[in-house]
C-alpha cells in the first residue's frame, strides 16, 4: 500500500514523502514528530541530525527542513535506502545528508562521533526491542558513550515493550502518544559541573556565604 507522508515545517513545509507501507516498516506518526521537533527545539538548528534505523528518512529529512547542519541516514534495506536517496535529490538535500545503506548496530559500534553536540533519532523495529534488546541495549549504550556533551539521544518505542521496564533506561524521560513512545536523554557537560562545583569550593573559601546552587541532572530533555 502507497503511503503519503507530508514535512510539517521549515523549508520543505508541505513536500510530501511516498512510500510503500508494509509490516516491517512503521512510519513516525505525524502527531509524534510534531511533538519531537517541538521538544527539541533550538536543538535542531545547525546541528548534526542522525536518523537511525530511518525507514522512509521522514524524520531526518524534517530535521534539514528545520535547519539541521547535517543528516545521516542509517538503512539496511535496499528499497527504502533507494528511497530515502530518490527523496534527498528530490528536495536538493544530497549535499547536507549522507546516507549509510548498512545494519545499523554494526553502524553504531564502528561510527566515531564529532566533538559537537549531535542529536540522534532511533527509530527500531518493533520485533527488535522484544527479540534483540540485549543488543538493542547495548547499541544505545554505545551511543550514550560515543556522543559529545549536551547531545540528545530520542528512542521511538511502543507501549509493553521491554524498555519499560528496563531500569537502564531510568534517567530517561518518557512521553506517551497513543501506541508510541518517546524516550529522551541529553548527556551531561561534566567538565562544566566540575567547573561549576570549583567556583562554588573557592567562592565559599572566601567567606561569600553563597551556598551550593542546586544542580539539574542534566540528562533529560
Amino acid at each position: 500500500m502507497r503511503v503519503t507522508i507530508r514535512i510539517v515545517a521549515g523549508s520543505l513545509r508541505g513536500r510530501k514523502v511516498v512510500c510503500n507501507h508494509s509490516a516491517e516498516l512503521r512510519p513516525t506518526p505525524q502527531m509524534v514528530r510534531e511533538a519531537f521537533f517541538s521538544i527539541l527545539g533550538n536543538a535542531i538548528p545547525d546541528r548534526i541530525f542522525i536518523d537511525v534505523f530511518a525507514g522512509t528518512g521522514v524524520v531526518g529529512m524534517e530535521a534539514l527542513s528545520r535547519d539541521a547542519k547535517q543528516a545521516l541516514f542509517i538503512e539496511r534495506d535496499f528499497q527504502l535506502a533507494q528511497a530515502i536517496e530518490q527523496h534527498l535529490r528530490g528536495f536538493g538535500l544530497s549535499r547536507q545528508s549522507k546516507l549509510y545503506r548498512t545494519d545499523a548496530y554494526r553502524w553504531i559500534a564502528a561510527w566515531q562521533a564529532p566533538t559537537e553536540p549531535v542529536n540522534v533519532f532511533v527509530s527500531p523495529p518493533f520485533p527488535d526491542l522484544r527479540e534483540r534488546s540485549e543488543e538493542f541495549r547495548k547499541a544505545v549504550a554505545t551511543l550514550q558513550d560515543k556522543v559529545a556533551p549536551e547531545s540528545v539521544i530520542v528512542i521511538q518505542g511502543e507501549r509493553g515493550s521491554p524498555l519499560e521496564d528496563d531500569p537502564t533506561m531510568a534517567g530517561w524521560e518518557e512521553r506517551r502518544y497513543g501506541r508510541n513512545v518517546l524516550l529522551l536523554w541529553q548527556k551531561e557537560d561534566r567538565s562544566q559541573e566540575t567547573g561549576d562545583r570549583s567556583q562554588e569550593k573557592e567562592e565559599g573559601s572566601q567567606g561569600s556565604g553563597v551556598g551550593s546552587q542546586e544542580m539539574g541532572s542534566g540528562n533529560q530533555v
